[in-house]
C-alpha cells in the first residue's frame, strides 16, 4: 500500500497552501481515531477548510484541533458533518443523562437533555462558561450524538460580576502565565463585559486558546476579528519575556489561580507548594480524574519545572466496587471510540483493572481515561493489550529528502524512514519546529532526547512519534524552565517515560 510521505517545509517563509494541505492530510491519516479518507482539506492563503464526515463529535473536534496546530495555518473553516449509527431517541436521551450523572463534575448540574434524530438539545443552568464547556465535552463523548443545541443551557451570572477592568486584568494575567499562549503582541480591551482582542499570535490554536481564556475570565462575548495569526510570531525571541525567571511564590500563586478555573478541580482541597520551580500538590480530591487534571493544569503554568502529585483520592462517600464496575462498563460501552470493543472490568477496593485487546495506543489510553472518570475509582491498572496490524512502516519506505532533485526517492531502512517521518512531523508542528529534539530509532522504538520550552511540547513530541509509527517511545526530552532564552538555561528533567 502506497503511503504519503510528510516532508518538512523548506523554510517558514515559503509554506505554500499546497504544502499545508498535504501536511494536514498526512497528519489526519496517521492520527488514530479518525476516518481520514472521508475528510477533504483545502487551504487558501493559510485558511484551512475541512469538509466531509467523521463518525462522532469527538473525532470532528480532534480533526479540527490537528489542523489548527499545523505551522502556517492562519485560520480554520470547518464544515465537517457527523455520520454515526442511528440510536433511538429514548435510548440516546438516557445515555446522555447517564453520562452527565456518572461524571463526578457534572452529576449535580441542573442540566436536562432531549434527543431527536441524533441531536441532543440541552437546557438548564450552569455556574460558568467553563462548566458549560465541560457539559458539552461529556455530551460529545456519547455514541450516537451527531449534534447538539445548547442555546437554552444558560450560564448563571450571579449578583456580582467582574468589572471591565477586572476582566481585562484577569485575561492579561492568564496570558502571562499560560505556557500554551504568547500574549506579548496582544491587546485586550473590555467594554460592558465584551472583550475585544487585537494583535498577533503565532498559531490558530493560540487564537482559540485566547478566546477561551477571555470567556473563562467573565466575558459575555469575545470579538477576535482583529487578532491575526502570523508564523513569524512563533519566533523564540518574541517568547523571551515569557521565559524570564519566576519566583517560587509567583509560580505558586499562578498555579492556584489556574486550578480555580477548572470546574473539576476548583472545589478540591488542594495545597500548592513550590520549591525551585517544582510544584508539590497535596491534599484531597473526590475522584481520580480531578487528581489527573490538577497535575496537567499545573504543568501548563510558566516556570513549572516539575510536579509532585501527592493528592489523595477520597470520595465524598464510599461507592461499592460493583457499582464502580458497572459505571466503568457503561462509560466504555457508550463511548464513540471504544464502544465497539470488548473489555474486562474488575474493581477491588476502588482499584479498577482493565483487560482486553485494542488496536492502538490511543484506544488503550482513552479507555483508561474513561475508567478514571468514574466516581469511587482510586486508581486504574490499565492492562489492555495493543495488538497492532502490520503496516507499511515495517518495510523499507521511499522518502524524498529535502534537496533531492532526481526522479528516484531515497530508499531508507524502516528505522531511518520512521526517524525521518518523526522529524518531518516536528517541522510542521507549530510548537516543535524550532525545538532542539533529537530522534533515534532502533527496531521501531523511538528515543527522544534534547530540550523543549514547555511540558505540552514534551508531551506533543512523544505523541507525534507514536503517530508516525513508533511501537514504543522513550521520552528523555528535558524542559527548559525559569530562565531567559538569552542566558544559559536551567534544565529540569523528571525521567518520565512516554
Amino acid at each position: 500500500m502506497q503511503t504519503t510521505q510528510l516532508l518538512p517545509p523548506a523554510s517558514a517563509a515559503c509554506m505554500a497552501d499546497a504544502d499545508i494541505t498535504a501536511a494536514i492530510k498526512t497528519l489526519l491519516a496517521t492520527k488514530k481515531g479518525l476516518t481520514a479518507h472521508l475528510i477533504a482539506v483545502q487551504t487558501r492563503e493559510g485558511i484551512v477548510e475541512l469538509t466531509g464526515f467523521t463518525d462522532n463529535l469527538l473525532a470532528q473536534q480532534r480533526a479540527e484541533e490537528i489542523a489548527l496546530a499545523v505551522r502556517g495555518v492562519r485560520g480554520l473553516h470547518s464544515a465537517l458533518a457527523v455520520r454515526t449509527a442511528d440510536v433511538p431517541d429514548a435510548e440516546l436521551q438516557h445515555a446522555v443523562a447517564r453520562a452527565l450523572a456518572d461524571d463526578p463534575a457534572t452529576d449535580d448540574y441542573q442540566v436536562h437533555c432531549l434527543a431527536s434524530h441524533g441531536v441532543a438539545t440541552l437546557s438548564g443552568l450552569v455556574q460558568s462558561w467553563a462548566e458549560k464547556q465541560l457539559v458539552l465535552r461529556v455530551v460529545k463523548g456519547v455514541r450516537g450524538v451527531r449534534g447538539f443545541e445548547a442555546g437554552q443551557l444558560m450560564v448563571r451570572g450571579g449578583a456580582i460580576r467582574n468589572s471591565d477592568e477586572e476582566i481585562t486584568t484577569q485575561i492579561r494575567e492568564r496570558l502571562d502565565w499560560d505556557i500554551r499562549v504568547n500574549g506579548a503582541l496582544v491587546l485586550v480591551l473590555t467594554t460592558e463585559q465584551v472583550v475585544h482582542l487585537s494583535g498577533t499570535v503565532g498559531t490558530a490554536a493560540e487564537k482559540d486558546r485566547l478566546v477561551a481564556i477571555a470567556y473563562q475570565s467573565g466575558a459575555t462575548r469575545v470579538d477576535a476579528r482583529d487578532l491575526f495569526v502570523a508564523y513569524w510570531a512563533l519566533g523564540r525571541e518574541i517568547r523571551r519575556e515569557k521565559c524570564a525567571p519566576k519566583t517560587d511564590a509567583a509560580i505558586g500563586a499562578a498555579v492556584r489561580a489556574t486550578l480555580r478555573f477548572n470546574p473539576r478541580v476548583r472545589s478540591a482541597e488542594t495545597l500548592v507548594q513550590v520549591l525551585d520551580g517544582v510544584v508539590t500538590l497535596a491534599g484531597t480530591v473526590s475522584n481520580l480524574r480531578t487528581r489527573q487534571d490538577a497535575e496537567q493544569d499545573a504543568r501548563h503554568v510558566v516556570g513549572v519545572a516539575g510536579v509532585h502529585n501527592l493528592l489523595k483520592v477520597r470520595p465524598a462517600q464510599r461507592v461499592p466496587d460493583e457499582d464502580i464496575r458497572l459505571t466503568i462498563a457503561a462509560a466504555l460501552a457508550r463511548d464513540p471510540y471504544v464502544g465497539h470493543l470488548v473489555f474486562g472490568v474488575q474493581v477491588h477496593s476502588g482499584l479498577a483493572l482493565l483487560t482486553g485487546l485494542v488496536a492502538t495506543d490511543f484506544e488503550q489510553e482513552h479507555a483508561g481515561e474513561l475508567a478514571a472518570g468514574a466516581s469511587g475509582v482510586l486508581d486504574v491498572n490499565n492492562r489492555l493489550e495493543v495488538v497492532r496490524a502490520a503496516t507499511a512502516a515495517e518495510t523499507p519506505s521511499p522518502v524524498l529528502l529535502p534537496g533531492d532533485t532526481g526522479p528516484a526517492p531515497v530508499l531508507l531502512s524502516p528505522d531511518l524512514a520512521l526517524a525521518a517521518r518523526i522529524r518531518a512531523r516536528y517541522c510542521w508542528a507549530a510548537g516543535l519546529h524550532d525545538q532542539e529534539v533529537t530522534v533515534q530509532v532502533a527496531n521501531g522504538r523511538a528515543t527522544l532526547t534534547g530540550t523543549v520550552d514547555s511540558w505540552p511540547d514534551r508531551q506533543r513530541a512523544a505523541e507525534e512519534a507514536r503517530d508516525a509509527g513508533a511501537h514504543e517511545v522513550n521520552n528523555h526530552v528535558r524542559v527548559l524552565v525559569n530562565a531567559p532564552l538569552s542566558r544559559p538555561q536551567t534544565l529540569a528533567s523528571h525521567g518520565i517515560e512516554a
